[in-house]
């Protein structure tokens, strides 16, 4: 825990030296859980965008983008159930006087019981030649008894969450004798709800009917606009709306870097099927877009399915997909069969029938929802985290390398010229001027070739091409690869078509 703490603060303290990501208002004493993208920080972030644009709306024929306003009528909010059941429960220890989700201390729990059984597992897979997992973990009496407790502690939370259970939630916390991590104190308050949403007032008069909101989440605009796309795109069930944007949560508890902010960057897909074939796409996008992530090289591990055990009010199932992110697997996006929830609450607040008439079965329904929703911020912090590395050569020295996927990089290439005179920077910014219409470049002519290289590896530059003397000679430059470091001469002629390919997003795509 110790490393990964480590790491995670080394991760922190690189964006912010090399332009990733920076605290909000600085020069202010900053502003907490809020951030702003750096300049390689705002190009990583386009990227990763995208990445997901073009899955949705360029591999789907029956996907299609808007960008809803973040304002929206406060009614909306009303019908979706944010105002009345976006909440969050709550609990103080008073020793301490800090504040923690009373779920996720309870949730902390059922992870250390699944990391001792990990454990038992792993001795065991080490005395045994055939080792069978599902036998072991059924049969053994340690790993039964902390299964049965985790399956006691899911029961109760619940049987409390759905019930808006305040009082039984404290008492959970109270039986699984849950310190607080700062004071060690088990002081605790009663568990209350908090609303999470922003309120604001819209025109001149500050009163209630002039109140409205920040959106807590971009789904709703897709909603709302069900049918426009519909009608005017000509669209059949099944078809997608996909939308990228801003979502505010006023989170009581907003800790680990961008993991959790309260203003933060949604990538959302509803995709609207006919009643009685969600469950069929729920598992078509489940793993569709497991497959999305794992092509990015980020480990395979490092990603896993979780079931949600405590559904949503309006969904009839729901999994995350988590991601090995340095303070362990933690959620990275939700695929979530929505049912007909939000167009039927809709339909019945404004008075405005939300349905799809199918020329096949000759009838109107409204249809159920299939919905994916990955948090760019979070995407952007498995990318950074994975991709760092902190490595020692061959020759001793020691470098810290962003692998980030190429296509993904801040800049693709560096040019490079070997030093600032003979011509040498003249012909290098000819070759940057062909190569900037189809890639995003870097030029540098400072300090030795060596140090160059070392800051192009610390934001994640996948190539460097140094032009030299040679170069004057036969039009050739060499070509450094930032995760081998290895070295080619290639012609100039055929630069382009090699890093174009190399760099890619549609190579990634094609492999999906």
């Amino acid at each position: 825990m110790a490393n990964e703490d480590n790491l995670f603060k080394n991760v922190i303290a690189h964006a912010k030296e090399y332009g990733f990501v920076f605290p909000s208002s600085e020069i202010y004493d900053g502003l907490s859980a809020v951030y702003d993208y750096g300049q390689n920080g705002a190009e990583l972030k386009n990227n990763i965008k995208e990445y997901w644009w073009k899955f949705m709306t360029l591999l789907h024929d029956n996907i299609v983008g808007i960008d809803a306003a973040i304002f929206m009528h406060p009614t909306t909010w009303k019908a979706s159930g944010h105002v009345d059941a976006f909440n969050d429960p709550m609990v103080d220890n008073r020793d301490s006087k800090k504040r923690y989700r009373a779920d996720q201390l309870i949730e902390g729990v059922i992870e250390k019981l699944e990391e001792k059984i990990e454990k038992e597992v792993e001795k065991a897979a080490k005395r045994f030649e055939n080792f069978d997992r599902a036998m072991f973990v059924t049969t053994n009496a340690r790993v039964v008894e902390y299964q049965k407790k985790i399956d006691d502690i899911n029961a109760r939370l619940k049987d409390a969450m759905g019930n808006g259970d305040m009082a039984a939630m404290k008492q959970l916390i109270d039986d699984l004798e849950i310190a607080d991590p700062i004071s060690g104190t088990k002081n605790w308050t009663d568990v209350r709800q908090f609303n999470l949403m922003f309120s604001t007032e819209i025109g001149s008069l500050a009163d209630d009917a002039n109140k409205i909101y920040l959106r807590p989440e971009t789904a709703q605009g897709i909603f709302v606009n069900f049918l426009n796309v519909q009608k005017t795109g000509r669209m059949k069930i099944p078809f997608g709306i996909a939308q990228i944007g801003k979502a505010f949560r006023n989170e009581i508890v907003a800790r680990q870097f961008i993991f959790r902010m309260r203003e933060f960057e949604q990538m959302e897909m509803q995709f609207f099927v006919k009643p009685g074939e969600e469950m069929k796409w729920y598992e078509y996008w489940k793993d569709k877009r497991m497959k999305w992530h794992q092509t990015l090289g980020l480990g395979s591990e490092n990603y896993r399915y979780h079931d949600h055990l405590n559904l949503a009010h309006y969904a009839n199932a729901a999994c995350d997909i988590q991601f090995n992110f340095p303070m362990g697997f933690r959620e990275l996006e939700g695929i979530h069969s929505r049912t007909d929830f939000d167009l039927k609450a809709h339909e019945k607040h404004s008075g405005k029938k939300l349905q799809y008439f199918d020329t096949e079965d000759n009838q109107n329904y409204i249809p159920y929802v299939v919905e994916t929703s990955v948090g760019l911020d979070r995407m952007f912090l498995s990318v950074l985290s994975k991709s760092y590395v902190e490595e020692k050569l061959e020759d001793g020295s020691e470098r810290v390398v962003l692998r980030i996927p190429a296509p993904l990089a801040p800049h693709k290439v560096a040019i490079l010229p070997l030093m600032k005179k003979d011509g040498l920077p003249e012909k290098a910014e000819a070759i940057m001027n062909d190569l900037k219409y189809d890639l995003r470049c870097f030029y540098e002519e400072k300090d030795a070739i060596g140090k160059r290289y070392r800051r192009q590896d610390a934001i994640g530059t996948p190539y460097c091409v140094t032009v030299d003397h040679q170069t004057l000679e036969d039009d050739t430059v060499t070509i450094r690869d930032r995760d081998t470091m290895k070295q080619e001469r290639v012609k100039i002629a055929e630069l382009k078509a090699k890093l174009v390919d190399a760099c890619s997003i549609n190579n990634l795509l094609r492999k999906i």
